[in-house]
């Protein structure tokens, strides 16, 4: 809560609100509970003719009742030097009570009571949603120790234990499978409806559910540093990290506390010098309710405690209210190629031979000047092979490709400009043009066959990018690849804008170009796309999860692999920043509207309370609606054409 709003002790974004886990749990709203029914009492009293002796008590202990959940942290506060609104709101009350306005001095204890506990409780109710995910840990574990199956505390478990996990269950925290197959439901962790299949080798994650089939997983992480453990502590670390928004409004806030009571006392002594103190004294005390920045305050805080909360509770991890408003004013989109726009996962689409080699040939040589290579295209390579040559001497040539001998031969793979593609030239280029990488393969200083290997599109790509495109963003690709290839991978996926051939450095520089015309946001992976990460006004990372470097140091983490989160978090942003500047504005305008309307006596200070407390309620109210998202916003994913892969 901004400090200029607060009237309790130094709460901070970061700290908890209370452990109130209901409405009436929380100790302002129970004291303004009982003050609101001595008003009441006192309120029936006064209209049946009860007599003075019966009803100023009763307006004096609401009073006090209502003012304790203020006043002494107020007083503790001016000790230290700090004034804010329960500054203002102490000063309005002892002066109604000099004015012999008991009632009305209660009624604004009352109802600021009210607005304090509604506030606490917001800010209370979601945290305790991010909290939440922590419940999804079971409270029992099973491991193996000494040949038998031990139920424990989630909290004993220690990196290398042995972790039985059955169908149904919940995994207590983070793993990697021993034996045993399964589909994992991960959805409340990374947003995606779609089970995830593992094996053995396969990490898994704490709340993950277990589908059908019994696991062994050896343990990572205890439950104090597990991913799902992280992801909160982060979110809560980060959740009062101020936007601008939010530096605007506790800057004006801070600065119209003294303000007002400048302002109030140059009203009373106007009032001595027209010869009307107490008429003026008065009309001061509702002037200090009037401009009280309480509602102006909070705006922004509620706002961005209850998106940035949802936002975790759907797998997404915002990095606090700065990353949040900038997402929501981010009007262009580049993205990376490779993980980003596509699965990752190359694969030989086609294989072309000439001369008298045949296709098993050429893929069988291109197998063997790959056995060693750990890039992607090789993997690719080799799992379409059925067998591999016996080549020898490999050796790479840096940006170039592989030499090697067979049979005394000189042999090469690589790409078209180091080989001569000749006879292939006009197949070569067709794979190109069909978003594939094309490598030739050359025997003995002839040009055998040339293979593609393309990595598709994610199936939703194409549709992410039309709801993109829709909603008024610009879109770019980046990628290493060759121009014809990333030319036709981004007109399948309805990119016009495509940079190709680049190293991590060129995407920094074209980053900062995209920025000059429009705030620019660049969706990668987190580690090789560093350079463009940090440099766009708004670094996302996808696919995040379990990925320390990317949750730690991307502005926007999607912790899953559906490309479908980003249009739904930046549709959840800019939906944040519109509630934000709403707030904002009904604020200002309620100070703007009250102030002439107290200083000319047009509203007493019952009136002024009543309005003001309400106008508050509404914009915590209107803050907390940034906490709603929906699950099912996903798009559906369409099928990618792809061409017949290779036998």
């Amino acid at each position: 809560m901004s400090d200029a709003c607060g009237c309790s002790d130094e709460k901070t974004g970061t700290e908890e609100v209370g452990e109130a886990v209901g409405f009436w749990q929380v100790s302002e709203i129970r004291a303004a509970a009982v003050s609101g029914v001595l008003l009441v009492a006192g309120w029936i009293a006064s209209l049946t003719g009860g007599p003075a002796w019966l009803t100023l008590p009763l307006e004096i202990i609401a009073l006090l009742v209502a003012a304790w959940t203020f006043v002494p942290s107020t007083l503790r506060r001016l000790v230290r030097g700090r004034i804010g609104v329960g500054t203002l709101m102490t000063i309005a009350a002892a002066g109604a009570v000099a004015l012999g306005e008991f009632e009305e001095a209660a009624m604004l204890a009352f109802l600021y009571a009210i607005s304090e506990g509604l506030e606490e409780y917001s800010l209370a109710k979601t945290r305790r949603g991010l909290r939440a995910l922590l419940d999804l840990v079971p409270a029992e574990a099973t491991v193996l120790r000494n040949g038998a199956e031990v139920t424990i505390d989630p909290a004993e478990l220690v990196p290398g234990d042995r972790m039985v996990v059955r169908p149904g269950e919940r995994l207590a925290t983070d793993g990697t499978i021993i034996t045993g197959r399964t589909s994992l439901d991960t959805s409340a962790l990374t947003g995606e409806s779609v089970p995830v299949e593992a094996g053995p080798g396969n990490e898994v994650f704490a709340g993950s559910i277990n589908g059908t089939g019994p696991l062994e997983v050896e343990v990572t992480s205890t439950a104090e540093n597990n991913s799902l453990a992280r992801i909160v502590h982060i979110v809560e670390a980060e959740q009062s990290r101020k936007g601008p928004g939010q530096r605007l409004a506790d800057s004006i806030a801070k600065k119209l506390v003294p303000g007002i009571l400048i302002a109030a006392a140059l009203i009373i002594v106007f009032g001595f010098i027209v010869g009307e103190p107490l008429l003026w004294f008065e009309r001061a005390l509702v002037v200090l309710v009037a401009a009280s920045p309480c509602a102006l305050a909070i705006s922004v805080p509620v706002t961005v405690v209850a998106s940035v909360g949802a936002a975790s509770r759907i797998g997404v991890l915002i990095k606090g209210g700065g990353a949040l408003e900038t997402l929501g004013k981010i009007r262009t989109i580049a993205l990376d190629k490779t993980g980003t726009l596509t699965r990752n996962k190359p694969a030989v689409i086609d294989i072309a031979a000439t001369g008298t080699a045949t296709r098993e040939q050429v893929l069988a040589l291109a197998a063997g000047l790959e056995a060693r290579s750990e890039h992607p295209l090789a993997r690719a390579i080799l799992a379409a092979a059925t067998d591999r040559a016996a080549v020898t001497d490999v050796d790479a040539v840096p940006g170039a490709g592989l030499e090697g001998r067979l049979d005394g031969r000189t042999v090469r793979l690589g790409r078209p400009g180091w080989i001569n593609a000749g006879p292939l030239s006009a197949k070569v280029e067709a794979m190109q043009h069909a978003g594939a990488t094309a490598v030739l393969i050359e025997d003995d200083g002839q040009v055998i066959g040339a293979v593609a290997v393309r990595d598709e599109l994610r199936p939703e790509a194409r549709e992410v990018i039309a709801r993109l495109s829709a909603s008024g963003y610009t879109t770019a690709m980046l990628t290493g690849d060759n121009i014809i290839t990333a030319t036709a991978l981004g007109k399948d996926a309805g990119i016009t804008e495509v940079h190709a051939d680049l190293r991590p450095e060129d995407k920094a520089e074209i980053i900062r170009t995209l920025k000059t015309r429009q705030p620019t946001a660049m969706v990668g992976d987190g580690v090789n796309d560093a350079p463009a990460l940090a440099t766009a006004d708004t670094g996302i990372a996808m696919g995040a999860m379990g990925t320390d470097v990317a949750i730690e140091t991307a502005d926007i983490a999607l912790m899953g692999e559906d490309l479908n989160h980003l249009p739904q978090v930046l549709e959840h942003a800019r939906r944040t920043r519109s509630i934000m500047l709403q707030n904002v504005g009904l604020s200002l305008a309620l100070i703007g509207v009250l102030i002439p309307l107290a200083l000319f006596g047009l509203l007493g200070l019952a009136a002024v309370v009543l309005i003001h407390e309400l106008a508050e309620i509404v914009v915590i109210a209107n803050g907390v609606r940034a906490g709603r998202t929906r699950r099912d916003t996903a798009l559906k994913a369409q099928p990618t054409a792809t061409l017949e892969p290779a036998a």
